[in-house]
């Protein structure tokens, strides 16, 4: 009779556990890829989904796809509830249990609303690809409304709030201003869309906050000449259907939030039994295991890992992948009867974009510390994520859209797909972590 193979459980399809996977391709031991979702989203990408600038499917790849050549690899669409660690198994939400010998916990990161009363019952966040579609369709769906009733305006329809000024609120503010300034007045040629308002809310001083000053002066002044409504040091005290209200007492009529304020760790994090901290993300040992189980690893927005300077890594997708694939060599040495190593993250910079032709590339200082910005900024931007987006065709059909785009100010997936639910089932319930 033939021994069994190792096990490993890999739990979560995003950037850190498709790597462990992939790393683990030549390895003696068989590979269960556990995930909700039967596919791998590019969340980078998101908001190009809401703001109609890509399909939901140019981000998007098929999990079993993606590992159609990789044999030790089989996927399992199933929702982990928590880890039995006495049995080495992992309980699914279904009832069924997946036993492993090795497990990587790379389920990544959800929206955290500080305790900002109203932000999960009427604010949008921007981590799934029903989110976006539902974001987007939402956003569309004001404009409808303005057309039919412009009174609509008057009581803040047209105005979309941001909330967050890093990577994401800044892209999606750069992306939102350029819809409605250069594609939808084609739409609606009986609106006045110069009425629509896009405000970016960020409570420190500064937009972009892990990059350099000059990145962040260009960023700022870029999306104030765009016609960003940009508020520093400015906090959101409550969310409600149809307005905010700020730190100071100023309410702010809107039909639309977008809470891009910051993440924590998945919950599945509270059921691994480790010590939690900053933001409810794992405390590991230096090879990325977990105290007192070396079979057991955390990869990616959920690792509690920091750098020589003592501070968190970033929640990153090259953090992901890095650790990923450290998490996979490490099961290796272990078959081997070798110790782990320590995770060393080599930074490769940081890349942010503020619309067409304008963003910001900053490399590290491994790659010779280049700063770029504007067109550079940007074309870098775009080309390292046609090279990371999973699949030819995505890669092919995000470079079509994005040339058309550019060339005709045009944007064809201007769709509203979804009935009109209330926002805490279009931000899928749970998303949003109190």
């Amino acid at each position: 009779m033939p021994t069994a193979r190792p096990r490993v459980v890999i739990v979560g399809a995003g950037f850190g556990g498709l790597n462990a996977a992939r790393a683990l391709r030549r390895a003696d031991v068989d590979v269960l890829v556990i995930d909700q979702h039967n596919f791998h989203t590019f969340q980078p990408l998101l908001y190009q989904v809401a703001t109609a600038g890509l399909d939901a499917g140019d981000i998007a790849h098929q999990v079993r796809g993606i590992f159609a050549r990789q044999r030790n690899v089989r996927f399992l669409m199933a929702r982990v509830g928590a880890v039995d660690w006495d049995a080495r198994e992992v309980e699914l939400e279904s009832g069924t249990r997946e036993p492993f010998d090795y497990l990587i916990v790379a389920a990544g990161a959800v929206y955290h609303d500080f305790g900002t009363p109203g932000v999960f019952e009427h604010g949008f966040v921007l981590k799934s690809l029903h989110e976006a579609v539902a974001l987007r369709s939402h956003m569309l769906r004001q404009f409808e409304r303005a057309a039919a009733d412009e009174g609509h305006i008057d009581r803040g329809g047209l105005t979309f709030v941001i909330v967050g000024a890093g990577p994401t609120g800044v892209e999606m503010a750069g992306a939102m201003v350029e819809l409605f300034d250069r594609v939808l007045p084609k739409d609606y040629p009986e609106l006045d869309v110069g009425r629509a308002k896009v405000v970016l809310l960020e409570m420190t001083d500064h937009v972009l906050a892990p990059y350099g000053e000059r990145s962040r002066a260009y960023a700022e002044r870029v999306l104030r000449r765009r016609g960003v409504d940009l508020r520093l040091g400015t906090a959101v005290q409550e969310v409600h259907a149809d307005h905010v209200v700020l730190a100071g007492g100023e309410r702010l009529g809107t039909a639309t939030l977008i809470w891009a304020a910051g993440v924590r760790a998945h919950p599945i994090a509270e059921a691994l039994g480790a010590p939690l901290g900053r933001a409810s993300r794992v405390d590991l040992m230096p090879d990325l295991s977990l105290p007192d189980r070396p079979h057991a690893f955390v990869v990616g927005d959920m690792a509690g890992t920091t750098g020589s300077g003592g501070t968190l890594h970033p929640q990153v997708a090259q953090v992901a992948i890095q650790q990923g694939k450290h998490a996979a060599a490490t099961i290796i040495r272990r078959l081997r009867g070798e110790d782990g190593r320590p995770f060393a993250y080599a930074d490769r910079g940081q890349m942010a974009i503020i619309g067409r032709s304008a963003g910001v590339a900053e490399l590290s200082r491994r790659l010779g510390g280049f700063r770029f910005t504007g067109f550079l900024g940007w074309l870098s931007w775009l080309f390292i994520h046609l090279i990371y987006l999973p699949g030819h065709q995505n890669r092919v059909n995000a470079f079509t859209n994005w040339t058309f785009n550019f060339l005709t100010y045009e944007r064809h997936a201007r769709l509203i797909l979804d009935e009109e639910t209330p926002r805490d089932e279009q931000v899928g319930r749970g998303t949003i972590v109190g």
